[in-house]
């Protein structure tokens, strides 16, 4: 409260007791150049509880939820619905609790749901074996990168066979350049991974047994990335590649005004030593019960620094677990059920959008997302297209993504070509 506040013989106190003469000392590491030299404008000075909740309220009102009106945002991040069962289960306190569940024997619950989602990915992505999961596709992509340059001993570059998500590229450069690599557009011999979007940042999608045939001239492994995990409801499994890696928050998760996500990762058995993370595995305890265990910790919390294969530090525990119970509720039918009916609203509004003058789409192929050109900035369209309460796709330059799933409503994608007409008119 304001009646609270520190007195100057308090902070000089205070300041006393931790060994500084100022608080400005506390920020010495901090560049000067990023230190503020005055107070961020309109920002109100310290305030009690209750004020504080009614600016934050106030400030909250400014923002438009998914779910207030007409939504076409995708590349990454997508509107599903999730099921009220998910957030029932994830917050029970044997799972909103448990955090890196080292010792099995009060931790199997938590163990047994990493080891289902890792048979999920599994099955979906047509590798051999899962780790317990990433912090996001992007984490997941860069880590997928490094474990090709250990494989590849003595190659320094990575490919890019066709358009990958911006955001994963910036995490893989910057991974990349700790480790004197490069991330390149031709695909040859000096190259010890090529990766692969599937479907692409447009939302294309490739020829998978293309790709292999590249990589096993170049001698590189070949790294498929997929953004958004329900399309293995459809797409056939990437099972040509030797890593597979991506996003899978829009199933459980959800939106969460960008987080958290969810990575996952997988790859052949042959390279399991060389993996990322951790991996659950399921054995027999002594009376013959099935119980589960970490079996491979290759972290540098548990092994020796130069020997560790990542410095990631947790999996997305909770994350993975409203994952698995999604997907468990769906079903294998029910996925792939999911998965037609979002193809399915991408093809309604492909018929319907083509028919506007003024619009292009660049697709020939697409799973639930798809790509639309202009004659003028998209950008400006998008903007226009929110005064009127509709979130449009992400924009490049004169290109718009738009992504459509089961949220979508036919009224939605009407309500989208009616106001591009006019915008566009």
């Amino acid at each position: 409260m304001r009646y609270l506040a520190l007195t100057s013989k308090d902070r000089k106190e205070m300041l006393t007791a931790i060994g500084v003469n100022s608080v400005d000392e506390l920020y010495d590491a901090v560049p000067n150049q990023f230190l503020l030299k005055k107070s961020i404008a309109n920002l109100p000075n310290h305030q009690g509880e209750i004020e504080v909740e009614k600016i934050m309220q106030e400030l909250a009102k400014k923002n438009r939820p998914a779910s207030s009106g007409p939504f076409f945002l995708g590349v990454g991040c997508y509107k599903h619905h999730i099921p009220s069962a998910v957030d029932h289960l994830i917050q029970r306190s044997e799972f909103l609790t448990s955090y890196t569940p080292y010792q099995p024997e009060i931790s199997q619950g938590t163990l047994g749901v990493i080891f289902q989602f890792q048979s999920i990915i599994s099955l979906l992505t047509g590798m051999q074996v899962a780790n317990a999961s990433m912090y996001d596709g992007a984490t997941s992509l860069a880590e997928s990168c490094l474990m090709s340059l250990r494989i590849k001993s003595g190659k320094k570059n990575i490919a890019k066979f066709n358009e990958i998500h911006p955001d994963y590229l910036d995490v893989c450069k910057t991974f990349l350049d700790l480790n004197s690599a490069k991330l390149v557009n031709e695909i040859d011999e000096s190259c010890a991974g090529v990766i692969v979007q599937y479907p692409d940042f447009y939302g294309n999608i490739c020829n998978l047994d293309a790709v292999r045939k590249k990589c096993d001239e170049a001698g590189a492994l070949m790294i498929v990335v997929v953004s958004e995990i329900l399309s293995l409801g459809l797409l056939q499994a990437p099972s040509q590649a030797d890593i597979v890696v991506g996003e899978a928050s829009s199933l459980g998760v959800g939106l969460n005004f960008g987080g958290p996500l969810l990575g996952f990762f997988a790859c052949k058995k042959e390279f399991v030593r060389q993996m990322p993370g951790r991996i659950c595995g399921a054995t027999l305890d002594a009376d013959n019960k099935p119980g589960y265990v970490l079996t491979l910790n290759a972290r540098e919390q548990h092994i020796r620094r130069d020997k560790a294969t990542s410095n990631i530090c947790s999996n997305q525990g909770l994350c993975a677990t409203a994952f698995t119970i999604h997907t468990s509720l769906l079903g294998e039918i029910g996925y792939k059920k999911l998965a037609l009916i979002n193809h399915k609203k991408a093809c309604d509004a492909y018929e319907i959008l083509s028919k506007i003058k003024g619009v292009k789409i660049l697709n020939e192929n697409f799973f639930n997302e798809f790509t639309i050109e202009f004659s003028k900035n998209a950008h400006e369209i998008n903007q226009k297209l929110l005064a009127k309460n509709i979130i449009g796709g992400y924009c490049v330059d004169n290109k718009m993504i738009l992504a459509f799933t089961e949220l979508t409503s036919e009224e939605d994608i009407k309500n989208l070509a009616k106001n591009l007409s006019e915008i566009l008119g």
